[in-house]
Formats: structure tokens, C-alpha cells, sequence
């Protein structure tokens, strides 16, 4: 038992807020082994009954990646990842994406984890696309050097989560740490797309990369899902130069056509992952649309363009002429 979490509990019991340097002493504890379930499961429904605060989150983030096995990704490299918890069982939208930037050169430090709240997460697409997400921590950089692209399994590269995943598993309910992963990339990457289930968190999460040191990222929210949607509006926070800003994305800004969100449900791994290599080989729809809206948001993080119509039209020629394609099969390789 921690007597360093008592204190820390009775405040958080009479509502009150912790500063960035006693959350990170606390996730400290906790990502140490030093907490109780009871602690633990006290501190994280303490934080989410009256909203965890941005000092809360840099707190916590900066105590995972000081405790992360971290990868060497080059200057320029971005993430495409989301929070889960949308429930929308949706094709594999920001693993497509990856491929489609690797293929025009955009190096990318993927962060995932296997089905959370969908029935197929990005560890198990790639799995059954013949990729190994088990790569040893040392061969990473020569992978991503080779292929363009790599996934980082988030249990492996934050193995001290451990120590709160049965009490996570026992509430049953979102906490801290549904936020915590896209905002702890491995690669410490400095760009990202990140998708969130609920767009009230997309200015906090902006918020939380500024204070650990992002300088390019799109937070993102499309009706209901956690990626851009073709569906319609999507709400958007970016951090460029320092500034935080708010706007509206639609599918028509990069030229594309509306779809419904029951378009792109998906299935169990084979199903995505037949879905996923049947884009990459040029198949049209409502799936393709979505991915090439996501790559193209990226290619303006990735410093490539600043237009989306114009990331838009990269995105589906690199699909067209198999760049795409040869980045999965490059890291097919690569991991072999």
C-alpha cells in the first residue's frame, strides 16, 4: 500500500485538482506497483466524476513516457491513431491510412492495440495481414527505415500500465487512461492525427500534446466516430506554430462525396483485413473515401500540403499506382 496516495485521495475526494507534478507523482505510483487496487480505482473515479484537468493529463502522460520503451523514429515522423471507445465496430480506417502515407514518404510511428471497442483493433488487422506486431524493441528502427512505417503494440511499450489494468477491467467504465495512449506515442513523435469518441476531450487532448511538446496535430471527431467521417461534419482542434484553433471539416472541402457511417462497418480481422487490402489495391467505395479524407488531414500535419483537396488527390494516387500496397508488403517484410 501507497501512504504516498492517502493524501493525495482525501483531496481528490473533496473535489479537488491536482497539479502536472503531483499527477505525475501519482501515475508514478501507480505505474510503479505501489498502489493498491483500491487506490487506484479510488484516484482514477475520483479524476473522471469531475472531469480530469489538462495538468492531470500532462501529469500522467509525462509518468508513461518516462517509464515507456521507447523507439528512434526520425524528425518529421507522425502518428495516426485514436482514442477507441466509439462503439462503431468501423472498418480499419487510421491502419489504411498509415499505409496510404508511408507509400508518398511520410515516415510513421503507428501507436495501437488490439480490439478494445471494436471487434477488430490494429494489432489484429495487421496480424492477419501477415504483419509481425511482435518485433523485437531492438529491430524496430531498421523496420521503419525499411518499410516507412511502423506499429508500436501499446502493452509491450507501456508494460507499467499493468499494474492498473485489473482494477480498469473491474469499474468497466472509461477512465484517465482511455485518453492517456494517443497522447504517449513511443517514437515520441512531435505530429499526429488523433481521433477521440468524444469531441468535449479534443481541446483538452490539444492542450495536453502542447504541454508535452507536439508542435503539429489535428485532434478530431466525426459524427461519433474517432476519425474523420465522409458522413458529414467532423469537428476539429489543431495546434500549428503554437496556436490552438477550432474548425469544421466536410468530405466536399477535399472533393469527396458523402457516405453513410453504416458504409464503412467492418467485421471480425479477416473481414477487415480483406476489406483493407481490397483498398489498397483500388477498390472504390465509401471506405477508400474515408481513408484518402484521414490521409489527406495528415499529409497537412506531415508538413506535405495545406490543403486538403490537394492531400486528397495525393492520397489517391498513391493508392492508384500501388504505392500504398507496397508499403504494407515492405513491412510485411520488414517484420518477417
Amino acid at each position: 500500500m501507497s501512504t504516498n496516495l492517502k493524501p493525495v485521495l482525501a483531496r481528490l475526494a473533496q473535489g479537488e485538482t491536482l497539479s502536472e507534478a503531483e499527477a505525475e507523482d501519482a501515475f508514478g505510483t501507480i505505474m510503479s506497483g505501489e498502489a493498491t487496487p483500491a487506490q487506484i480505482a479510488g484516484l482514477l473515479m475520483a479524476m473522471r466524476v469531475r472531469r480530469e484537468t489538462v495538468a492531470e493529463l500532462t501529469g500522467a502522460v509525462r509518468a508513461m513516457r518516462s517509464r515507456m520503451t521507447g523507439v528512434t523514429a526520425p524528425p518529421g515522423a507522425i502518428d495516426v491513431v485514436g482514442t477507441g471507445g466509439d462503439n462503431s465496430g468501423s472498418l480499419n480506417i487510421s491502419t489504411a491510412t498509415t499505409f496510404v502515407l508511408a507509400g508518398l514518404g511520410v515516415v510513421v510511428a503507428k501507436h495501437g492495440n488490439r480490439a478494445l471497442s471494436s471487434r477488430t483493433g490494429a494489432a489484429d488487422v495487421l496480424t492477419q495481414l501477415g504483419v509481425n506486431v511482435d518485433v523485437p524493441f531492438e529491430r524496430m528502427p531498421e523496420v521503419l527505415k525499411a518499410a516507412g512505417c511502423i506499429f508500436m503494440f501499446a502493452p509491450r511499450h507501456h508494460a507499467a500500465l499493468r499494474h492498473a489494468a485489473g482494477p480498469r477491467v473491474e469499474l468497466g467504465t472509461r477512465t484517465i487512461f482511455n485518453l492517456l495512449g494517443p497522447l504517449a506515442n513511443p517514437a515520441s513523435v512531435k505530429r499526429q492525427l488523433t481521433g477521440v469518441f468524444d469531441p468535449s476531450w479534443a481541446r483538452p487532448m490539444v492542450e495536453t500534446l502542447a504541454n508535452t511538446g507536439s508542435t503539429d496535430v489535428w485532434l478530431v471527431h466525426g459524427q461519433g466516430l474517432d476519425e474523420l467521417t465522409v458522413a458529414g461534419e467532423n469537428q476539429v482542434v489543431t495546434l500549428k506554430d503554437g496556436a490552438i484553433s477550432e474548425l469544421i471539416v466536410t468530405p466536399e472541402q477535399a472533393g469527396l462525396p458523402r457516405s453513410p457511417i453504416a458504409a464503412v462497418k467492418g467485421g471480425d480481422s479477416a473481414v477487415n483485413a480483406a476489406a483493407l487490402e481490397a483498398l489498397l489495391r483500388g477498390a472504390k467505395g465509401a471506405y477508400r473515401d474515408t481513408v484518402i479524407l484521414n490521409a489527406a488531414a495528415a499529409l497537412i500535419v506531415a508538413g506535405r500540403t495545406e490543403d486538403l483537396r490537394e492531400g486528397a488527390a495525393m492520397a489517391g494516387k498513391g493508392i492508384d499506382d500501388g504505392a500504398a500496397l507496397a508499403a504494407l508488403e515492405a513491412l510485411k517484410r520488414a517484420t518477417a
